[in-house]
């Protein structure tokens, strides 16, 4: 079983004209993604890195099996380019695109809610199956196949972390970045739950930053459903001063909440070990691990 991405899915790359995803529709496809479409209004009947453009997600249907969109486009459109993945079907829809405005975010979310769209991001580096398929901007030979889960905030941790577990030997089932905004589709509750019933998945790590509580929603998560799998975490941003945004327009802290201490502690008290450095985690995952099968 494939979470998200796979040997079945079947992209259109919405902004495939544009430098960052015409570069990234090449590295996808090398990885063994089936972009079967570009999409970039006004430049329909041309065609990029060997795929087919279109001037719509519609227009590009009608010639092919689409079933997942990858979104590139300026933020100002970004709001648009999902809401036509979603009327068209298309599941799921990764925006990379990042710096998109609060409202147009609160406005997609809502809509993809509406028609039961999964929506990856925005301001994330996407999704992996590895040895699969990719939809995303990360770099594919750091991933290994194999039965942990990676849900991340960050996307260059993502990939140190992947390294890491790789070079110990741990494969990964499914890796994805949430998103960096304080607005995203999949949160890391409803990428738990996406584990705990993934039969390929049999620990999560979870990467966390500062800001936000969408660790403490984890943690809380963990608790109340007394989560069967093991799961290990890192988070980011020890050092960040409050009220200073950190990289991504999420990790900021905001008085005394959304510290990088507060979510350690709090996944501490619900059993998940946390890794005070990320080359720490393969080591922690392995004690984890251990420790259920021993319940």
């Amino acid at each position: 079983m494939t979470l998200l991405v796979g040997k079945q899915t079947r992209a259109i790359v919405q902004g495939i004209t544009g430098n960052q995803g015409s570069f990234h529709t090449r590295l996808m496809r090398e990885y063994g993604t089936q972009i079967v479409a570009g999409v970039t209004p006004g430049k329909g009947g041309t065609s990029t890195q060997g795929v087919s453009v279109y001037d719509t997600v519609a227009a590009a249907l009608e010639r092919t099996d689409a079933n997942a969109s990858i979104i590139f486009v300026p933020a100002p459109f970004a709001k648009e380019a999902g809401m036509e993945a979603i009327d068209a079907g298309l599941n799921p829809v990764v925006i990379i695109t990042e710096m998109i405005p609060a409202r147009d975010s609160m406005v997609l979310m809502a809509y993809a809610k509406e028609h039961g769209a999964t929506i990856i991001g925005p301001n994330t580096p996407g999704v992996i199956t590895p040895g699969e398929a990719k939809l995303g901007i990360m770099p594919g030979d750091v991933f290994s196949p194999g039965g942990v889960g990676v849900a991340s905030r960050s996307g260059t941790l993502t990939y140190e972390i992947a390294s890491y577990l790789t070079r110990a030997g741990i494969g990964q089932s499914t890796c994805l970045g949430i998103g960096g905004d304080p607005i995203t589709g999949l949160n890391f509750v409803d990428v738990l739950k996406m584990f705990r019933d993934d039969k390929s998945t049999d620990a999560v790590v979870l990467i966390g930053e500062i800001g936000g509580s969408a660790e403490e929603d984890a943690a809380d998560f963990i608790e109340d459903t007394k989560y069967a799998k093991p799961v290990a975490a890192y988070v980011a941003g020890r050092a960040a001063p409050p009220g200073k945004r950190m990289g991504h327009a999420g990790a900021i802290i905001t008085g005394t909440e959304g510290t990088a201490d507060a979510k350690m502690k709090r996944f501490r008290e619900v059993g998940v070990r946390v890794a005070e450095v990320p080359s720490e985690l393969p080591r922690l995952l392995q004690q984890q691990k251990a420790a259920t099968i021993q319940q």
